[in-house]
């Protein structure tokens, strides 16, 4: 890719990367009650699903998933559901009330690297809005007289490379968030705030069609 190419393409993916979305809230709310090196490696898993999403798009499946009604329908409304589930989760996750030996209480329980890296996947990969970015956003930044391989493949790591740190970033804001969080009753608020938002988020997503493709 041409220089000038390549920084206009960074710019729009840092942009679309920023964009207040169910993993960002996710990478902010593990932040703010499991800290920031939680919230990164939970966010591998997001980084995963974009990486695969981008693969598939690079094949050319992309585009059939994006023209196919069918599964455009069932990835929304699988990713919808989730995202429902994993608010009314947080609603009512369990708050320990016991303080340790420092007088601070241990409110959550870190629920491992693995858990938080699946949830972020399966946000991800049930986001059919994605999909639909990567089709329509990617191409618009292809020189046609230049080889396809390598301009994809550079586009591809500078994606990943900006929503990696996004991620931080929304995870070092949480972070800050967790210094203010010295009761289970802040504990609590924290975890339905967090439920109600992505609640909506799956709402949203449910009642999100085709023609929409920002995320």
């Amino acid at each position: 890719m041409q220089f000038d190419t390549w920084l206009l393409f960074a710019g729009a993916a840092i942009a679309l990367a920023m964009a207040p979305g169910p993993n960002n809230l996710l990478a902010m709310f593990n932040g703010a009650r499991y800290g920031v090196s939680s919230a990164a490696v939970g966010g591998i898993g997001r980084i995963v699903a974009f990486a695969l999403m981008i693969m598939v798009t690079a094949t050319g499946l992309g585009v059939v998933l994006a023209a196919s009604e069918t599964a455009f329908f069932v990835i929304k409304w699988v990713g919808a559901v989730y995202l429902v589930w994993l608010g009314i989760k947080s609603w009512f996750a369990k708050v320990n009330d016991t303080e340790d030996t420092s007088g601070q209480a241990a409110l959550m329980v870190n629920p491992g690297p693995f858990n938080l890296a699946k949830t972020e996947f399966l946000t991800a990969i049930g986001n059919p809005k994605a999909i639909l970015i990567f089709t329509a956003f990617f191409p618009q930044f292809l020189d046609p007289a230049v080889a396809y391989g390598p301009q994809f493949s550079t586009m591809g790591v500078t994606f990943i490379v900006m929503e990696s740190c996004v991620l931080l970033a929304y995870g070092l804001l949480g972070g800050q968030v967790k210094g203010f969080i010295k009761s289970a009753r802040h504990m609590r608020v924290l975890n339905r705030v967090s439920g109600t938002l992505l609640v909506a988020a799956g709402v949203l997503l449910a009642f999100t069609d085709r023609s929409r493709t920002t995320a």
